[in-house]
């Protein structure tokens, strides 16, 4: 907002919230369970000023704590809440335990009332500065190297540019050297999601993958492990990324400060909202870090949001969407957030998150809801 704009106060005059049951069309194993993820629930936040103007924030995959805490916590704390920039919004429930997916919900509905209210596209509100970003795809372990050259091939075909593969012990190089030996210009990844150790076997694992020229292997170790982040950093050439790891500014202050990666995987729900999101890219640009926006499967709503953060400046490597195949039955918002030949549009033309929240739809999908403050 330019210094010389007239200050301007939001007050919060009304906060609604509903859970939402998503069918989804091509489940996902659950990790712990290993049976199918058919069904997911997320919880829609509709955020009010005194003039009817409203904006959204998505909590993906909540569940029963995560409901409690926005119905009695944080959503009474915004209600009747003043604020002139949505970088302050946050200070109303700053005083609360904290719940990260709570926050970055109600965080990004400010962003966008705040950018409704102005008539400007959410990511020129944020700072961004592109039209499109680039996209990529995660791919989790496959029953064998055969299957998961058949499903990169099944992505390649859909459009996709680069892909991010999960790993573990046991499942690394090998499936690394299959996909890059087939598509040896496709841009590859390796997520060790803190699998590994720093035993002789994981270590030189790790160091075999750096020679297949990877855009990054993230979060090799456990997410508290910084030092062992670091060791790793200065035994390779290929980027460690940080993702688990960075859950607040404080934390990437500590990653930077020992040099424990090179790269940041920047989620949102993780971080709790785009105020420290964006203050996070900045940090990791200004260290020379690259950057990346991951995804929480998060439904449009929330997707459209990391569409609008991944046009920050920094953002550079692959914003993370859906696989082909992997999308809701129903989708909650016109038009469709989605990547098309690996790239997602910006949206620019329309305010806000620039995409409509289909309302019937939600109203269909809801299974339990709750309002606080004066509706219209």
């Amino acid at each position: 907002m330019a210094r010389t704009e007239p200050t301007t106060l939001t007050r919060v005059a009304a906060v609604e919230m509903r859970l939402v049951r998503l069918t989804v069309t091509r489940p996902r194993a659950r990790q712990r369970s290993g049976g199918p993820d058919r069904f997911v629930r997320h919880i829609l936040v509709r955020v009010r000023d005194d003039a009817g103007t409203s904006g959204w924030g998505e909590i993906p995959d909540a569940d029963d704590a995560l409901w409690d805490s926005l119905v009695a916590d944080y959503a009474p704390a915004l209600v009747g809440y003043r604020w002139q920039r949505p970088t302050e919004a946050a200070a109303a429930w700053r005083s609360l335990a904290p719940r990260p997916a709570v926050a970055a919900a109600l965080d990004t509905a400010c962003w966008d009332l705040w950018s409704r209210q102005r008539g400007m596209p959410l990511a020129h509100a944020l700072g961004g500065v592109r039209t499109a970003v680039t996209t990529g795809v995660t791919l989790g372990p496959q029953p064998s190297v055969e299957s998961l050259v058949h499903e990169v091939n099944r992505q390649v075909g859909a459009g996709c540019k680069r892909i991010r593969l999960q790993i573990g012990p046991g499942w690394d190089v090998e499936a690394v050297r299959a996909v890059q030996e087939t598509y040896p210009f496709l841009v590859l990844q390796a997520d060790g999601g803190g699998r590994y150790t720093e035993s002789p076997s994981d270590l030189a694992a790790l160091r075999a993958l750096d020679d297949y020229g990877l855009l990054a292997i993230e979060q090799p170790f456990a997410a508290a492990d910084l030092a062992a982040h670091a060791r790793l950093s200065r035994d390779l050439r290929t980027p460690v990324a940080l993702d688990d790891s960075v859950d607040s500014l404080e934390r990437l202050d500590e990653a930077i400060r020992l040099e424990a990666a090179s790269a940041l995987n920047l989620r949102i729900v993780r971080m709790g909202g785009l105020t420290p999101a964006r203050r996070a890219h900045d940090r990791a640009v200004d260290a020379g870090w690259q950057v990346w926006c991951g995804s929480d499967r998060e439904s449009g709503v929330g997707r459209a949001a990391v569409v609008a953060l991944a046009s920050l400046p920094g953002a550079t490597l692959p914003c993370e969407m859906p696989r082909a195949g992997e999308r809701f039955a129903h989708d909650l918002v016109a038009p469709t957030v989605r990547s098309h030949d690996g790239v997602a549009a910006v949206p620019l033309t329309q305010p806000g998150l620039g995409h409509e929240v289909d309302e019937r739809t939600v109203e269909a999908l809801t299974v339990r809801s709750a309002s606080l403050g004066v509706l219209d």
